[in-house]
Formats: structure tokens, sequence, C-alpha cells
């Protein structure tokens, strides 16, 4: 008995020690959710005012753009996957590499070759571990992604969408998969192609108003070329940011469930040691009695 209330009691320490790191983890979340809700909000005007420029310059022209044209037979796409440096997140990783499994089989199916890019150590980890060629790896930033990390992501892929030394190595379509904030309690994963640029026509009004009439120096066309690359650039830092602000969520929920089980783990092994301890002060109590009870005989 003795030595079951040891382990017991043993027991309760280790986990009291896990649920102060899951509490402390719990909170640091918490506080980056606000911070990274403030980061979209503050990102949201920019990418507005770029892309009413860029809706205002494709309606009043007619020029064919490289990143505004559909290619005739598309063979080769490129995937954007954005996941998390670190774990302890729940579902958060799984859901987006899931979402990326789903956008992998619809390409193959319309006879693409997938090229993969990867945001965060999971992704890269994930598809290392599987043999799976990743055409570039950006680690380091999940959590706090900056201007910069978005442009060095839209580099690299506007670089390979343009590509002029051939088609052996270009691609035709650049796709990225995240996960989109909604709220605290719920994010999800979510694919978006974001190059060529989907252009509709529609008779409905243009969000904020009537859109602008520029008078284009030197040209339409190097007004394009100049703000398509920043366009590209906004859409993944939104998308950075959005999965920042998932992320956070997502591993304020699993850190709050952790310390939820590790307190609902401390009461059953305190009822335990509880009736350990009772057990075995009644065994002793019997062991005295009984000792008493032989002496009383004896004499």
């Amino acid at each position: 008995m003795a030595g079951q209330l040891r382990e017991y009691r043993r027991r309760i320490r280790s986990i009291q020690s896990t649920k102060k790191i899951t509490r402390a983890m719990e909170l640091i979340a918490a506080s980056r959710i606000v911070k990274a809700k403030a980061r979209v909000a503050a990102s949201r005007p920019y990418a507005d005012e770029i892309t009413r420029v860029i809706s205002a310059v494709a309606s009043q022209t007619t020029i064919r753009h490289p990143l505004t044209t559909e290619r005739t037979d598309p063979r080769r796409a490129a995937i954007l996957v954005v996941t998390s440096d670190r774990g302890l997140a729940g579902g958060y990783n799984a859901n987006v590499l899931r979402r990326t499994g789903e956008l992998l089989e619809l390409l193959r199916a319309e006879g693409k070759e997938p090229v993969l890019y990867a945001v965060g150590r999971k992704a890269v980890t994930y598809y290392r571990f599987r043999g799976r060629e990743l055409a570039g790896e950006f680690i380091g930033f999940s959590e706090q992604p900056g201007y910069d990390n978005a442009k060095e992501v839209a580099d690299a892929l506007i670089a390979r969408f343009l590509d002029p030394s051939g088609e052996s190595d270009r691609v035709d379509e650049i796709h990225v998969v995240y996960t989109e904030y909604v709220n605290t309690l719920a994010q999800r994963p979510v694919a978006h192609r974001i190059l060529p640029l989907v252009l509709e026509a529609t008779a409905e009004p243009p969000p904020g108003g009537p859109l602008p009439q520029y008078e284009f120096e030197p040209s339409a066309e190097g007004v394009l070329d100049a703000l398509l690359p920043r366009y590209v650039e906004s859409r993944l830092h939104a998308a950075l940011l959005e999965s920042a602000a998932s992320e956070s969520a997502a591993r304020q929920r699993a850190m709050k469930s952790a310390t939820d089980n590790a307190g609902e783990l401390i009461k059953t092994y305190t009822r335990r040691a509880n009736a350990a301890r009772q057990d075995a002060i009644t065994q002793e109590i019997s062991e005295i009695v009984g000792g008493a009870n032989a002496l009383a005989q004896v004499s």
C-alpha cells in the first residue's frame, strides 16, 4: 500500500508540473492571437486598395499580361503549403496537409504535375519523411510572419512562373493552401489559386464605390509589371498572417484541453491516493488490533 501511495503522489507531482507548462503555453497563445488579429486587420487596407487598382487597370485595358493570362494546356502547378514551425497545435497542421492532399489528387486528375513549396517545419518534415521532393522550403517565421518573408516566397514562385529559360521548369499555375482564421473557435483550411489571376466580368458595382479612371505612365503594361508582383506579395502576406492567427488559436485550444485533462487526472489520482492511504491506515489498525488480541490471549 505504501508503495502504491508513493506512486500516486509521484504521478500527481508530474501532472501538476505538466499542467503549469500547458497553462503557460495557453496564455502565450492567447496573447499572440490578439496581436495576430491586429496584424491581419492592419494588412487589409493595403490589400484592398491594390486589388482595386489592378481591377481598374484590367477593366480599362485589353492587354494580355503573363500574370493574368490563362495558359493553353497547363502541365505543371506549384502548390505552396503553409504550416507551423512548432507542434502542440491540435489538428492545425494535419488539416492543412489533408487539404493539400485533396488538391494534389485534383490536379493529377486534371493531368497537371504538382510542384510543392513548403512554409513551416511541419510541412517540410512531413514531405521529407514521405520522400517527396520540395522545390522550396521556408521556415522560422510561421508564428510572426513579416512582409519580407512573404516577398521572399512570392519572388521564388513568380520567378518559377515566369521562367524565361524554357518550359522544362516553368509552372503554369500557383496555388496556396493555408488556414483561414474565422474566429477563436473556428479555423478552416482553404486552397486558392493566385496565379494566373482570375478576372471575371460582372454587372455588380465594385466594393468601395466606382473604380477610378487612370492615365497610365509609361503604359498599362508597365503599371501591371510593377503592381502584379506587389499584389501577389500582399496575397501571400495575408495568407501567412491568417495562418499565424489560426495557429495561435489552435494552440490555445489544444493547450486548454491539455490543461483541463491534467486537472481531471490530478483529481482522479488524488482520489486513488486518498483511497490507498485509507486502506493503509485501515490495514495498520487491523494489524494493531490483531496483535493486541494475540497478546491478550497469550497472557
